[in-house]
């Protein structure tokens, strides 16, 4: 059939599985928007107060899915403002497909009117992208599009259409997705021979599952792995739900803020398996004094990982299921009593804990908060201290349950990848814990979760700073605290009834139960703000470039 540039990319979206698209409309992009105007019953648009809230609930959707996210932008700023948005799902491989809207092809290149080159500028954030400039390549583009943010190591793509092919006609045909193949490295039985090798001889090894775990499924089968080689097993940031924290082989957080008792495990481990984790310098800081007794197995799908960071003796290259699948149907029970009474010694030695005294806490609000939900809920995080006390003290049981800007760190990213994790699992109750100082980033998405009815709560832990950087200058600025206050009077409650939201100020322990399950009886975006002290700390914390053993605890 002869469909209209615009008409051919909402039919490649339908055909693609979408049903959600976060966007902000703007002149390069109107043929677009009237031809989704005109399919409002196979796709809901949500328009967002910003193109960054766009990218981020693009990017939120995808994470708490497993699909493809996908945001919407005009030309120039419109363009720009998907940027952070791209870069964050880039280094958390999120499946995500960014079209924007860019001036008539004869325009391209002069400084037209909102013109830039946002291919060139999203080149080394993108793992492709693409300038239309024949409305025959519409479609075919599409599909390659969602092809390649799926395939292999998830992440983004961006798809730059002139105006003026949007307006052209070419022929449309319906064609059924392809399947997508998530690794096409199979599984190498040599491969396999030797891991199990390092796998039967080590005596103390441990389990470190990073996002990968959790973006590939393979919770079914990073346990059955753990069970059956009785390792203990610790998480990044990334890879929180992919193994549970109630279970006793976890042995919590490894890395900067992570537990005693994983980074002890990986300094005297003699095998640390890496499942989908790419040795981050927040989980490796002093890369010269890492797991120093240790040989390394590495499991991942991207080969640009092994050796990037950290070298390792063996790697298996492919999809982390099927490479667990693998070892799992060849692997022996063991028995590891000495390592893990050392590894519980540890844990009833040095337990995640905090000083109960002077205050509300915010520990104490987010146990509350996994008390009331029962570990059921999708929770979002902004970026900063309230990030780590969440990863810290919060259970996750379950993939796909904490959304969180781990590679990027962007601040203001929580709000807008909660309304993208509440529109993509409606039945699921979503909580977004925040900083003040995020909060303030892009709060005008208060806007977008009012508008659509979206039941979500967002928890500020206010501490009236940016409390990250207040704690580094503390520590290890002589306590020269430039520009971290935030004393700028700002009351959050009134500001989220003036977007329609509910507000409740916290201030004493005593109240924390009470507003946490009026806030989830509510069934509307509430905000509660939670007044705690300035100067409370994340601890455990690894100093600048000191090995990983070398913890910073607080005294209580």
């Amino acid at each position: 059939m002869k469909l209209t540039g615009a008409e051919i990319i909402v039919k490649c979206l339908i055909e693609q599985g979408v049903d959600t698209i976060f966007g902000y409309p703007g002149g390069a992009v109107l043929n677009i928007y009237d031809a989704l105007s005109k399919y409002q019953k196979e796709i809901r648009h949500i328009l967002t107060s910003h193109e960054q809230g766009a990218a981020h609930a693009a990017d939120g959707y995808a994470r708490a899915t497993g699909k493809v996210g996908v945001c919407l932008a005009t030309s120039g700023p419109g363009a720009t403002n998907l940027v952070t948005g791209i870069a964050t799902a880039y280094m958390d491989s999120v499946p995500m497909v960014a079209i924007t809207g860019n001036v008539n092809l004869s325009l391209l290149g002069k400084d037209s009117f909102q013109e830039v080159d946002i291919a060139g500028i999203t080149m080394p954030i993108t793992k492709h992208n693409f300038i239309i400039r024949d409305v025959n390549e519409l479609a075919p583009v599409f599909r390659r599009a969602f092809k390649i943010a799926q395939e292999g190591r998830p992440g983004p793509v961006l798809i730059d259409i002139p105006k003026d092919i949007t307006a052209q006609i070419a022929e449309y045909v319906y064609h059924e997705p392809e399947q997508i193949i998530k690794s096409k490295n199979r599984v190498n039985n040599r491969d396999i021979q030797d891991a199990l090798a390092l796998l039967e001889t080590c005596q103390r090894p441990l389990i470190c599952a990073g996002g990968g775990a959790n973006s590939y499924g393979a919770a079914e089968e990073l346990l059955t792995f753990a069970e059956t080689l009785q390792a203990p097993v610790t998480c990044t940031l990334m890879g929180l739900g992919a193994f549970p924290a109630t279970h006793p082989l976890y042995t919590g957080m490894i890395g900067m803020h992570g537990t005693k008792t994983s980074n002890f495990a990986a300094t005297q481990c003699d095998l640390l398996i890496a499942i989908g984790a790419r040795f981050s310098n927040r989980v490796v800081s002093n890369a010269k004094r890492f797991a120093p007794e240790a040989q390394i197995l590495h499991i991942d799908i991207d080969p640009a990982e092994i050796n990037k960071n950290i070298r390792c003796q063996k790697a298996i290259i492919g999809d982390v299921t099927e490479v667990l699948q693998a070892l799992n149907s060849k692997l022996a029970k063991s028995k590891r009593d000495e390592w893990l009474k050392q590894i519980n010694d540890w844990k009833e030695r040095f337990p995640l804990k905090y000083n109960q005294e002077n205050g509300l806490k915010p520990h104490y609000v987010i146990e509350k908060i996994y008390e009331l939900t029962g570990g059921d809920a999708i929770i979002a995080t902004e970026v900063g201290q309230h990030q780590i006390w969440t990863a810290q003290f919060y259970k996750f049981t379950k993939p796909r349950t904490l959304i969180s800007s781990g590679g990027l760190g962007t601040m203001g990213f929580g709000l807008g990848a909660s309304i993208g994790a509440k529109l993509g699992n409606p039945d699921k109750l979503v909580i977004n814990i925040a900083g003040d100082g995020s909060f303030r980033m892009n709060c005008i998405e208060l806007a977008t979760a009012v508008e659509y009815n979206l039941p979500i709560i967002i928890v500020i832990l206010n501490n009236h700073a940016l409390g990250m950087v207040r704690q580094w200058q503390d520590l290890f600025y002589d306590k020269r605290f430039a520009q971290s206050d935030l004393n700028r009077g700002t009351d959050f409650v009134k500001l989220a009834e003036a977007y329609g939201a509910i507000g409740f100020n916290l201030t004493r322990t005593e109240e924390v139960e009470d507003v946490l399950k009026k806030a989830i009886a509510a069934n509307k975006t509430v905000v509660i703000n939670c007044e705690i002290d300035r100067d409370e700390k994340v601890f455990p914390i690894v100093p600048p470039g000191e090995a990983i053993e070398d913890l910073i605890t607080e005294e209580v």
